[in-house]
């Protein structure tokens, strides 16, 4: 079976991102294990940052700990050594034997296990700006610095990007412009490509823009293709988020393909790559 890294289409090489450090459908998320073994084959895996009460992130997607640990309340109030002393949940909500991770405790197990030279992990921050201050900024540097060059911070709040990696030298940034109910804001070709513009100038330094899937065919059936007009200003595009491998998510990821998106990220990349290995664009 081939590593589900990556696949070409008429010469365009198009990554497959592990969504929340997902190789199959079935994996709990942002376990250490899998974190690593992507970094190794040289994957892009994506984590989410959420920032707890003595002002550093862990890494979790939702700001309250009854989803996917064995916590309750908030991450906010929760103390770094709290929730490193929280389970991970599987799929079926039964805890697992991993233990949720802080942010330095990821970039160390990184810094003791050197990277692939063409992984890149992807630091999600769910928050915004606000919650951000001189110790969690200072923190996010310490933490992220010895291992910038194999990472890539995103979020939705460009000024919080802006923020956190100005005090970290050598890391990559990206900007997600997609909020909820877009589709229904945006609906000519014009439109789609006010919406691309106005993301490349809220974000100029942001090398990678994530736009949910159904954003770009959406822009394609308008006649207007965002994946070209994002190259054409020298960035590249995540289109997020496959959640299974029927045929309609297959089908939308072969129009991707042809469309030469850049990254595709899905919560099962193992299924995924062999599905769209024995297709053609």
């Amino acid at each position: 079976m081939s590593d589900p890294i990556s696949l070409e289409f008429g010469g365009h090489r198009t990554w497959l991102k592990w969504h929340r450090a997902r190789r199959t459908i079935t994996d709990p998320e942002f376990t250490a294990t899998r974190i690593l073994e992507a970094m190794r084959l040289g994957a892009s895996v994506e984590v989410d940052l959420v920032v707890h009460a003595d002002h550093g992130f862990a890494i979790l997607h939702d700001l309250d700990l009854v989803h996917g640990t064995t916590g309750k309340g908030l991450v906010a109030h929760a103390s770094a050594e709290m929730l490193r002393g929280l389970h991970l949940r599987g799929k079926d909500g039964v805890p697992i034997d991993d233990r949720v991770m802080l942010l330095e405790d990821l970039c160390g197990l990184l810094a003791a296990n050197p990277a692939h030279p063409e992984a890149l992990l992807q630091l999600d921050f769910k928050e915004d700006v606000a919650r951000l201050d001189a110790s969690s900024i200072a923190n996010f540097a310490a933490a992220v610095t010895p291992v910038a060059a194999t990472m890539i911070l995103s979020g939705g709040d460009a000024a919080a990007v802006t923020v956190l990696a100005a005090a970290t030298p050598g890391l990559k940034t990206g900007y997600d412009p997609t909020y909820p109910g877009v589709l229904q804001d945006l609906k000519a070709a014009a439109d789609f490509a006010a919406f691309t513009k106005q993301a490349l100038v809220t974000a100029p330094a942001a090398q990678m823009i994530y736009l949910a899937y159904e954003l770009i065919l959406a822009a394609a059936d308008q006649g207007f293709d965002m994946i070209a007009a994002v190259h054409a200003e020298g960035r590249r595009v995540d289109a997020w988020t496959l959640r299974d491998t029927g045929p309609d998510a297959v089908a939308a990821a072969l129009r991707l393909l042809a469309l030469k998106v850049d990254q595709i990220t899905t919560d099962d990349p193992e299924t995924l790559v062999v599905k769209l290995a024995g297709s053609t664009v």
